[in-house]
């Protein structure tokens, strides 16, 4: 998720690994105890980056926050048999 959902860039530090692990924590619930969609997922990253973290490029952010949220969808199969 860092790299790929990284609204503040931070993906190149090193000391910022975990900068966005509660945001990560939620969607792992989000996608394997509540079966939410992938609509569901993007909103909730598009509010974190948009409304906690204060981003306004929000054409991005809506993009980019769609774009994990249907890869993450698409790999729960993968996440549940674990």
């Amino acid at each position: 998720m860092l790299h790929d959902w990284d609204p503040i860039g931070v993906s190149g530090i090193p000391d910022a690994t975990d900068e966005y692990d509660a945001y990560a924590d939620t969607v792992y619930v989000m996608l394997m105890d509540e079966s939410a969609t992938a609509s569901d997922i993007a909103a909730y990253l598009f509010a974190v980056a948009t409304e906690h973290m204060g981003l306004t490029d929000r054409g991005l952010l809506a993009e980019r926050s769609d774009r994990v949220a249907k890869l993450l969808v698409s790999l729960r199969p993968e996440f549940g048999n674990h």
